[in-house]
């Protein structure tokens, strides 16, 4: 039997994809027992889909046990185990040791050059890192992810409302000029962060699972936060537009066009969640309903639209300035995140930190950085839409 990962879970959901459209399409023939039977198989889709998310949270969670004892891993889970014990030992003997800078080739952003890093944590526990980051409420599922192994660098593109196609031509026959092609270059910066975390020197006469899991749940929360942070930041830079009422979020949807309408959603917060949810048409009916093909997913009806909508809780996304984010549009090519994927941690026993002395209180203070950058990757394909608190739920004409 294959691996379960996520690719499995991704395939999943794109064969769910495939026979809601079949379903859809009976209906629309009036091929209703084509589409009775396309609905079972959406079903059996859903319930295999729950099933392997359950399994994916489990390995995550479990994925640092030891792999069965003696001789070399005869299977990929085996020696992803492997390598990830081997990891585990070599970080908490660096800690132990007081984290000291690593000096293998590649580990650092400047080649060459001894950087103010650290130690580098080593590539199985990073991964863990990324893979706790991304299990979270994280924004970065939206957006554009890109890996870089470079300190900067430039990508050049085509937004994707200017793809025109190719033109026909004659065999043997020369090619026309045509238009000039509108292309971006997008530049990246890959920048340090940092924070700390107060551990109690006890720490350090613990397990070495136990000391790489506490490195791991810290530096996958903080990645995970400093993501979301950057990635607001980025969709807030662009001049917010009060979208007021439903029809206001109907005229936004339609202004995005045909070139990003069908790849976009709605992102807002829990007040949004409220806000939305208190909407109804002329006969009392709620506009924000489960999908039914995935009763995880809302979707909001709009006019003639039917609008998929994702919310995440008020620390994620806030409601700030008495402004509820309604953000409209398709992140995945609005937003373009930069990820080194490299984590450094740094240690002290007597530095100071507010009002936190380490060498007073006994403790030991972790300074871990991780590099990344966050731009726009097509500024075109969303809208930093909001409504403002305290507006009454309105229906409007947008209901149909």
């Amino acid at each position: 039997m294959d691996k379960i990962n996520k690719q499995t879970l991704y395939q999943l959901k794109s064969d769910r994809a495939e026979a809601v459209k079949a379903a859809e399409a009976a209906l629309d023939e009036g091929r209703t027992e084509d589409h009775d039977a396309e609905m079972v198989k959406v079903k059996g889709f859903n319930d295999q889909i729950d099933r392997v998310e359950k399994l994916l949270e489990e390995q995550e969670r479990f994925g640092a046990q030891e792999p069965p004892a003696g001789g070399v891993p005869h299977t990929e889970q085996e020696h992803e185990a492997k390598g990830y014990d081997a990891a585990v030992k070599s970080f908490a003997a660096a800690a132990r040791a007081g984290f000291p800078k690593t000096k293998a080739a590649g580990d650092f952003m400047s080649e060459g050059v001894d950087p103010d890093g650290g130690y580098t944590v080593p590539q199985d526990i990073s991964t863990k890192i990324i893979n706790l980051r991304d299990a979270k409420e994280s924004l970065l599922g939206e957006v554009r992810v890109i890996p870089v192994t470079t300190k900067s660098g430039k990508r050049t593109i085509k937004k994707r409302g200017q793809h025109q196609g190719f033109a026909t031509v004659a065999e043997a026959a020369k090619f026309g000029k045509a238009a000039t092609p509108q292309f971006t270059v997008l530049e990246y910066n890959i920048k340090k962060r940092g924070g700390y975390l107060p551990v109690t020197n006890e720490l350090l006469e613990d397990s070495d699972n136990n000391i790489a899991a506490v490195a791991v749940e810290w530096l996958g929360d903080e990645a995970r936060v400093t993501a979301n942070n950057e990635i607001l930041a980025v969709i807030q830079a662009k001049t917010p537009q009060d979208l007021k009422n439903l029809d206001g979020i109907l005229k936004t949807w339609v202004r995005l066009g045909s070139a990003f309408r069908s790849t976009s959603k709605l992102i807002t917060n829990d007040d949004g969640l409220l806000w939305l949810g208190t909407l109804k048409d002329g006969n009392g009916r709620y506009l924000l309903t489960p999908n039914p093909a995935d009763p995880k997913q809302l979707r909001l009806c709009v006019g003639p639209y039917t609008l998929p909508v994702k919310t995440y809780d008020n620390g994620t996304i806030p409601t700030k300035d008495g402004k509820i984010p309604m953000i409209l549009g398709d992140l995945k090519e609005g937003v373009a995140y930069w990820d080194r994927r490299t984590f450094s941690v740094q240690v002290s026993d007597t530095a100071v930190v507010g009002e936190f002395n380490a060498f007073e209180q006994d403790m030991t203070i972790w300074r871990g950085s991780l590099r990344d950058d966050c731009t726009v990757w097509d500024d075109g394909a969303f809208i930093n839409g909001y409504i403002a608190a305290g507006t009454v739920a309105d229906s409007g004409e947008a209901a149909g």
